[in-house]
């Protein structure tokens, strides 16, 4: 089966060779798509509500992969079973409820090998909080897909038997980012990610003209939309030196 490109970019940053649970699996395209091309040996579906859960029967049995996924009614992480998967897929959620999975499912985590994250909204808050409670960073990548941006992630859960860059007292070690690499992603601002060059320019580009429209304007809501256009340009602007020659 051919994927979109949003989730082709998910599917890619999957080990080889890990077992998957894929939490909100809908379709379970993710799954079924990485047990065709042989990449993993198993997966388990989960999600919250029984609707998607039977689509994703469906596309399981049409696609002959019932003895290697296995389907489950679970909030978030409550059903997975421990070492049942090394790889967590969480992708096409909203940032909130990303992080909540991730608080509410902690002693899950203790099993798991890598989270593969793919927030659809406050990415900003996603990347502190994972940085905050000690998830090391492995890949970030950002594609386009039908006219919308989408970044994504590969992190170790804090408690991870193969976490690196632990204290001496054998805690994580937390990362500090600056406020430009925990919105735009540090490991895409180092790597000069082309996809985020895309996006920052046309950032930088639509705020200036937005600024530009407001020239001679002037009221208290005015200054306060202004005040946080050029807050968000200076970010912008400070992204974009990371791909200066």
């Amino acid at each position: 089966m051919e994927l979109s490109k949003r989730l082709q970019a998910v599917a890619d940053l999957v080990t080889a060779g890990y077992r998957v649970a894929d939490i909100g699996t809908d379709h379970a395209y993710i799954p079924i798509f990485l047990l065709a091309s042989g990449k993993i040996p198993g997966a388990a579906a989960m999600d919250v509500n029984e609707g998607p859960l039977e689509r994703a029967r469906c596309h399981i049995e049409e696609n002959g992969l019932t003895e290697k996924i296995s389907l489950r009614l679970s909030d978030g992480l409550a059903g997975l079973r421990p070492g049942e998967a090394e790889s967590v897929v969480i992708a096409g959620m909203g940032g909130g409820l990303i992080i909540r999975i991730l608080t509410e499912g902690a002693e899950a985590l203790k099993y798991v090998k890598e989270c593969v994250l793919q927030p659809q909204s406050e990415i900003e808050k996603v990347r502190a909080f994972l940085l905050k409670e000690g998830f090391l960073f492995i890949r970030e990548d950002m594609v386009m897909d039908d006219g919308k941006y989408y970044p994504m992630m590969k992190v170790q859960p804090p408690n991870s038997a193969e976490k690196a860059g632990t204290a001496s007292d054998g805690s994580a070690a937390s990362e500090v980012w600056s406020e430009t690499e925990l919105r735009y992603g540090k490991l895409l601002l180092e790597n000069r990610n082309e996809t985020l060059r895309d996006f920052l320019q046309r950032e930088i580009q639509i705020k200036r003209q937005i600024l530009a429209g407001l020239t001679g304007r002037d009221s208290e809501r005015i200054e306060e939309r202004r005040g946080v256009l050029e807050q968000e340009l200076e970010y912008a602007e400070k992204g974009m030196e990371y791909y200066a020659v």
